[in-house]
């Protein structure tokens, strides 16, 4: 069965409402002649006569009558889907948003996004996905509304992306661990047991070869897939976790932490969400929430002056090469 033209549905509408061929064809502006052409297309697609001439003037048929109502109606409803929207009411909007996002982003900014949505338009619910990867299929098939994350070179050309906030890698054991007081030295962090993190199951990573180049080697005892999994070893052990100090702030609650002391870039944090979903005004909405939510609370877990000094070499310049594998 081949698929009608839609356009037809506006040019039956208006020859209904008209019934005149003359006066459609001027509110369409087209030739009567093309009217009449239409028209035609019309009777044998509907296979009905629509409109009859009846003395000098054209009357509907029963068929016509009975699809006037009809055809009205589904003009005037496609031409509110193709209108852009001009409000969006928070208070009465009702729809979930799947967001894929690492652990630690939901454990550092979950509950203040979840607060500043719920109060803004209560019918909206969040859900949290793991992000095991960086394929951006899920944004594409629309499984996922937004992701955030490293950019990498994996995501989909077509991807649009924001940044978030800019992060680092930190230290961080129990308190009382010998690394707790005194200077932190790369001897030092280097002789250490640590953990490693990687969710690829991979051993080495950017602290290695930046260890490596000052001819250090560090142990790692063990490989967990997060950064929750290596603060818990972490403060159960005198096991060094080395993660990320945005995303773990609730979870360094009562421990010790450092700068490391070693050149290791920066990295950004961004958000993440296909195309079709740019003019989308409750998709608008959201990231301007988790912007401001990002904006307010990525300074709160900012090392100490006195702390940062320990590890001065640290370097605080980005890099255009994205992060890859753990550290």
């Amino acid at each position: 069965m081949s698929t009608p033209d839609l356009n037809l549905l506006v040019t039956l509408d208006v020859l209904l409402a008209e019934g005149s061929v003359t006066r459609a064809a001027k509110h369409l502006r087209l030739s009567p002649s093309a009217m009449s052409r239409a028209l035609a297309r019309l009777r044998e697609t509907t296979g009905d006569p629509l409109l009859v001439r009846a003395g000098r003037g054209l009357v509907p048929t029963p068929r016509a009558l009975e699809l006037r109502e009809q055809v009205s109606q589904l003009v005037q409803d496609a031409e509110a889907i193709l209108r852009p929207a001009e409000t969006l009411n928070l208070k009465q909007l009702v729809r979930t948003f799947t967001l894929r996002t690492s652990e630690g982003f939901v454990e550092r900014f979950g509950a203040d996004l979840i607060a500043r949505v719920g109060e803004q338009a209560p019918g909206v619910r969040l859900r949290f996905v793991q992000k095991p990867d960086k394929d951006s299929t899920p944004l594409r098939d629309g499984s996922v509304d937004l992701e955030t994350g490293v950019v990498g070179q994996t995501e989909g050309p077509e991807v649009r992306t924001q940044a978030l906030f800019r992060d680092r890698f930190i230290g961080v054991v129990r308190r009382g661990h010998p690394l707790s007081q005194g200077e932190i030295t790369p001897v030092r962090y280097a002789a250490g047991r640590h953990i490693y993190v990687s969710r690829r199951g991979l051993d080495k990573g950017p602290i290695d070869e930046a260890l490596k180049s000052l001819e250090l080697v560090r142990e790692v005892v063990t490989i967990v897939a997060g950064f929750s999994t290596a603060l818990a070893l972490a403060r159960a052990s005198d096991l060094i976790a080395s993660v990320p100090e945005q995303h773990t702030e609730n979870l360094r609650v009562g421990m010790h932490s450092f700068a490391l002391p070693l050149v290791l870039p920066t990295f950004t944090v961004s958000m993440l969400w296909h195309p079709r979903l740019d003019a989308d005004l409750a998709h608008r909405w959201l990231r301007g929430c988790l912007r401001e939510v990002c904006a307010q609370t990525r300074n709160d877990g900012a090392l100490d002056a006195s702390t940062v000094e320990q590890g001065s070499c640290l370097a605080q310049a980005d890099t255009k090469k994205p992060a890859q594998g753990g550290l």
